[in-house]
């Protein structure tokens, strides 16, 4: 996994409802398609996307082969209390992507 991007608004008011937005680069190969030597390509999805806001798991996904390369998330939590939230993705392979980001409570 090369790069992930992911959206927080810097600064929310507490109990707002935010939106969170996270995508990852991941060439998600299914393992139907075969090679240029006509052997199967193993697969190697992300498996598995987890958001931790301070420490509490607020989302979590899980993707199977017919997810799309560079899949695209977006959800929403409630802001609570300034802190950082942590973005997880995991593939087949056991690779993972971390991003963090932080947001301002008011």
């Amino acid at each position: 996994m090369a790069s992930a991007l992911v959206r927080v608004p810097a600064r929310a008011r507490r109990g707002e409802v935010i939106e969170i937005t996270a995508m990852v680069a991941h060439p998600m190969e299914t393992g139907f398609r075969s090679g240029e030597n006509g052997q199967v390509l193993p697969r190697n999805i992300v498996q598995s996307f987890v958001c931790r806001y301070d420490g509490v798991e607020v989302f979590r996904a899980e993707f199977f082969p017919a997810i799309t390369a560079n899949p695209y998330i977006a959800f929403s939590t409630i802001a609570t209390r300034s802190g950082t939230l942590e973005f997880r993705w995991i593939d087949d392979r056991g690779a993972e992507m971390l991003e963090r980001a932080a947001i301002i409570v008011e």
